[in-house]
């Protein structure tokens, strides 16, 4: 399999690094949920939605910017996926809430592609924990 460096991975698209921070969200969004117990396929789908959603990506990226949780290497990497134009937006969300949690995905996908993994599930485990948080689940 192919290698990016890390030279590499900072040339690549933003919409590509939040394509890859996508996938591993959700990857890792449906291994939390396996391991609390969940296991009924239309209930783990539904739960899911709770986390990996643009609004839920984007009330994760307001409160890790508000706690000065991201790096600035982090923060320009989300600028960047934030700033780049989709060319579209689902129909459920709107604009600004869409282009953050594209951010959120390109952090996520720029830590992952950068083989920053202990960095990249701290940051998801925190994810996880902040939507909990705000939804009442311990």
């Amino acid at each position: 399999m192919a290698q990016l460096r890390v030279e590499d991975v900072k040339q690549l698209n933003a919409l590509a690094l939040a394509y890859m921070g996508d996938a591993v969200l959700e990857q890792k969004v449906r291994e939390h949920l396996l391991l609390s117990g969940r296991s009924k396929p239309n209930r783990l789908h539904k739960e899911a939605t709770n986390y990996v959603s643009a609004k839920a990506q984007s009330m994760i990226i307001y409160r890790l910017i508000d706690e000065n949780y991201l790096s600035e290497e982090e923060l320009a990497v989300f600028k960047r996926g934030r700033n780049a134009k989709s060319g579209s937006v689902p129909k459920n969300t709107d604009v600004q809430t869409y282009r953050n949690s594209s951010g959120f995905e390109a952090v996520l996908g720029s830590l992952y592609l950068t083989k920053q993994h202990t960095r990249l599930y701290e940051l998801i485990e925190y994810a996880i924990e902040i939507v909990e948080q705000s939804k009442g689940v311990s």
